[in-house]
């Protein structure tokens, strides 16, 4: 049972996804670290998000029934789950107050989550416009 979500949850997501991505890069232009620390925190965002809305497009196929190979069903998921343990590891070796780690993290799980979200409201949006008889 598919149904187009609501303006309400759409609008939602959005904001949810802009909220965690803004306050994530935020904080990394406020933060007194190396340049190249920022760019790594920057790139795992950017590869945390990527590789959320692949898996979450990966597994939406399989639902559906559409074909996706087991190489990069397994890789979708590794990827996550790396971009997660990839900012764990940045984090756990940083040299950064308690309350500054946990703010990165958060900030990053909303932005994966919202995005995730994002994906989903997208594609069930397109599918109900095709189900949609044309007048």
């Amino acid at each position: 049972m598919n149904q187009k979500p609501s303006s309400a949850f759409i609008a939602a997501s959005w904001v949810a996804l802009f909220a965690g991505i803004l306050a994530f890069n935020i904080g990394l232009w406020n933060a007194e670290m190396m340049l190249n620390e920022k760019g790594y925190y920057f790139t795992v965002l950017m590869y945390g998000l990527f590789s959320a809305i692949s898996l979450q497009k990966s597994v939406r196929d399989q639902l559906e029934g559409i074909p996706v190979t087991n190489i990069y069903y397994g890789l979708s998921w590794f990827s996550t789950i790396l971009a997660i343990v990839l900012l764990t590891v940045g984090l756990w070796n940083a040299t950064l107050s308690l309350s500054e780690k946990g703010f990165y993290a958060m900030s990053f799980l909303l932005s994966l989550f919202a995005a995730i979200a994002v994906q989903k409201n997208t594609r069930d949006s397109k599918t109900e416009d095709v189900k949609q008889p044309l007048n």
